[in-house]
């Protein structure tokens, strides 16, 4: 949980699950998809949209997932990377 406040990712607390789910609309991307495509390309970190996870995929368009049943070595390295959100610039406005 740590990791996800210190990047700017937002994460709500789980209750028993094994992920973790973020609010990412401060970020300015259009949706969930775009904002995931950022951070496997420009973070090196893979993420589920949360839109994936509603019928109604509007629904999830500014979540985000990421599952924390992962080796500690895994867990270490995103937590590195993460570190690029703090200077990373959120999208520009959408017109």
């Amino acid at each position: 949980m740590k990791m996800l406040e210190d990047a700017g990712l937002n994460p709500m607390l789980p209750k028993g699950a094994y992920y973790v789910m973020c609010d990412v609309a401060k970020w300015g991307y259009p949706n969930d998809v775009e904002f995931a495509r950022f951070l496997v390309k420009d973070i090196g970190v893979a993420t589920v949209p949360g839109s994936s996870f509603f019928s109604d995929p509007a629904a999830g368009k500014d979540i985000i997932r990421f599952t924390f049943c992962k080796k500690e070595e895994t867990l270490q390295a995103a937590e590195e990377r993460l570190k690029k959100l703090r200077h990373a610039i959120p999208a520009p406005a959408q017109t």
